[in-house]
């Protein structure tokens, strides 16, 4: 859902924002939160951080790569490199800067702000690791002994440099070379072949060619043995020095370890703030109450200057909203968009709209894209299905749900009829959901049920482009044969493609090809005035009304949906909703929701009319006048009905 959501790609861009790697780790693994208390408390650290950034610029946080590994190994009998413990006191040099950092802005931001006094400030510990070591090399000044061994070590290289280059002057034929070699940690002079038993000294190495000796001379032999014993001495200090800061790291190790905790809580925290400059988002309440509502709302992932800001609600009487338009139009940016916002902001983050709210979900679940797969053999439709099924096992009162183009892939037909299936089913779960559909079976469906509302994606029909703008309360068209009439298509052409999709019936929108209005609508308002009625009408509905099941009376004339035929109302509504309807000599049980008033009883028969006349046989009707006359044990009434 997340990936199909692309939940993951802001997770990926928020994971930029971090430095260290176990921020990474934790971004990765961020799911939204369960919790609204919790929910809020992350929006305001968000914030509050936000803020932080805007007035005292980005805070000093340390990356802290390879810092736990260098502390893995304190304890365990060997002590620390030089680069290890120059990589601790960058961090505490860090630590000790944000600490002032967030100092600063007590006063106005405390709740992120008091994160530092959890950071301790080790400045003993920074100071003598910072003396030690230099360039990630063990400094001649970590200790008055290590300068001393190290300045004669630096003499005597100098007095056997001195008398190896007195050697190369006076006597040039013997050398292949003008210079001092070191092979083997030895001084040598690169000495020619024949002229080897010239020099007085011992042969350390031969080139690869055979024709050139590197001799140690005698007269330097002494001097280079006062030098390794001095070496010896130097590494035994630099030894008992780096023993001795490493004992000293180990000391702190438990306040270090707090530090590291506190400095990846508030690289989570600014990492989002971080994100939210750069989406140039905004902190979006999250309540339990089941409402949505996005006002300019823009998909993170699509360029801020390119994508049409969406306003969306949803909630309150409104469960289901159910969006229709033409192709490349934006439904599907609109149903990801909804989504997306959502699971960002319950999961703490800032998302890219200018107001709104959000509401706690258990779930997200949504069917979006054509789902093909080879390796599992599964058509479109059958992905659709097997994606629904799932979706509905555990969708609730507490879910959100996205269904992209409901029913499709498979005949119009059944397909329209599994979308209405789909949707009612929905609608008893009294989950939220969103779907996008072409079927204009199911536009008509949303009309007439209350709790879903229609709306569609608008269209330019001067240029032939989608407009990419949501409008709520009013159904769209898929516009093929307007865009075709625009395009060329020869008009006997559109009369036929016309009567065979809508036979004599007039259709409203784009595909109303004769007569079209050429002007295109304004689309600043934030819902049409059809929506604002229909929500108004839904809100003002007493609690104490009857049961819209109770209004139907035998005698009624009423539309069934999806079908659209008539029927007349034989039996009143039982205990489930379900009323009576003899459709063409059939009696048929049908939920009410899927029934409208066409013609009321009353406007078609006469009080006191005898409505047997109509819903029994000739045999039922002479078998009741009997026994209305008398009781007769043999004489039964049969009444045949679809339960």
């Amino acid at each position: 859902m997340y990936e199909n959501l692309e939940f993951d790609k802001v997770l990926e861009i928020l994971e930029e924002q971090a430095l260290s790697d176990e921020t990474k780790i934790r971004i990765k693994k961020l799911e939204p939160y369960l919790s609204e208390a919790e929910v809020l408390r992350h929006l305001s650290e968000t914030t509050e951080a936000k803020l932080i950034i805007e007035h005292y610029g980005n805070p000093p946080l340390s990356a802290m790569k390879d810092l736990k590994k260098s502390l893995s190994l304190i304890g365990k009998g060997t002590f620390l490199m030089p680069e290890q413990l120059e990589g601790i006191a960058q961090f505490l040099i860090a630590c000790r800067r944000l600490k002032a950092y967030l100092k600063n802005a007590e006063g106005s931001f405390a709740a992120v702000a008091l994160y530092g006094n959890s950071i301790y400030t080790m400045t003993e510990v920074e100071e003598e690791i910072s003396q030690a070591v230099r360039g990630s090399q063990l400094d001649d000044k970590a200790s008055p002994l290590l300068s001393s061994i190290r300045r004669r070590i630096e003499n005597s290289e100098m007095q056997i440099k001195s008398k190896l280059d007195s050697l190369l002057r006076n006597n040039k034929n013997w050398f292949s070379e003008g210079f001092v070699a070191v092979r083997n940690g030895h001084y040598t002079l690169p000495v020619k072949r024949e002229y080897k038993n010239n020099i007085s000294g011992t042969v350390i190495d031969i080139s690869q060619s055979g024709s050139t000796c590197f001799i140690e001379p005698s007269a330097v032999r002494k001097l280079q043995e006062e030098m390794s014993l001095l070496h010896i001495e130097e590494e035994n200090e630099v030894r008992r020095i780096l023993f001795a800061l490493t004992a000293l790291v180990e000391e702190n190790l438990p306040f270090i370890n707090i530090n590291i905790e506190t400095m990846e809580s508030l690289d989570f925290v600014f990492a989002k703030a971080k994100l939210s400059l750069a989406m140039k988002a905004a902190s979006i309440p999250v309540s339990s109450q089941r409402k949505i509502k996005i006002k300019s709302g823009r998909h993170p992932l699509l360029k801020a200057d390119k994508v049409v800001p969406l306003d969306f609600y949803i909630g309150g009487d409104i469960q289901g909203v159910v969006i229709t338009g033409p192709n490349t139009g934006g439904k599907t940016v609109a149903l990801k968009t909804i989504g997306l916002l959502s699971l960002m902001a319950q999961s703490g983050l800032h998302v890219p709209a200018e107001d709104g709210y959000f509401t706690m979900n258990n779930y997200v679940l949504c069917d979006i894209g054509d789902g093909q797969s080879i390796t599992e053999n599964l058509s479109t439709f059958s992905s659709h299905i097997t994606n629904i099924i799932e979706i509905l096992k555990v969708a609730n009162e507490e879910s959100l749900v996205l269904l992209d183009e409901l029913g499709s892939g498979t005949d119009p037909a059944e397909g329209m009829g599994l979308a209405i299936a789909i949707l009612e089913e929905l609608t008893n779960k009294k989950c939220l959901f969103v779907t996008t559909t072409h079927y204009p079976e199911i536009k008509d469906y949303a009309k007439s049920v209350d709790g879903l509302i229609n709306a569609r994606m608008a269209f330019d029909r001067q240029n032939l482009m989608p407009l990419y703008k949501l409008e709520v309360g009013e159904a769209g068209e898929s516009c093929a044969l307007y865009i075709a009439k625009r395009l060329g298509l020869p008009q006997r052409m559109i009369d036929r493609a016309s009567l065979a999709a809508y036979g004599n019936k007039s259709r409203k929108g784009c595909n109303n090809t004769s007569g079209y209005s050429e002007s295109v609508p304004n689309f600043d308002i934030e819902y049409s005035s059809a929506a604002i009625q229909k929500i108004k009408k839904q809100e003002t509905k007493k609690v104490s009304e009857m049961p819209r099941s109770m209004k139907f009376n035998i005698g009624d004339s009423v539309i069934v949906y999806p079908q659209k035929t008539i029927g007349i109302v034989y039996k009143k509504a039982n205990e489930k909703g379900e009323i009576g309807v003899q459709i063409k000599k059939q009696k048929l049980l049908i939920n009410h929701k899927r029934l409208k008033l066409h013609i009321p009883a009353r406007e078609l028969y006469p009080e006191d009319y005898d409505f047997s006349i109509i819903f029994d046989t000739v045999a039922n009707r002479k078998a009741r006048h009997k026994m209305e006359s008398r009781h007769n044990p043999n004489l039964v009434i049969e009444s045949k009905s679809n339960e």
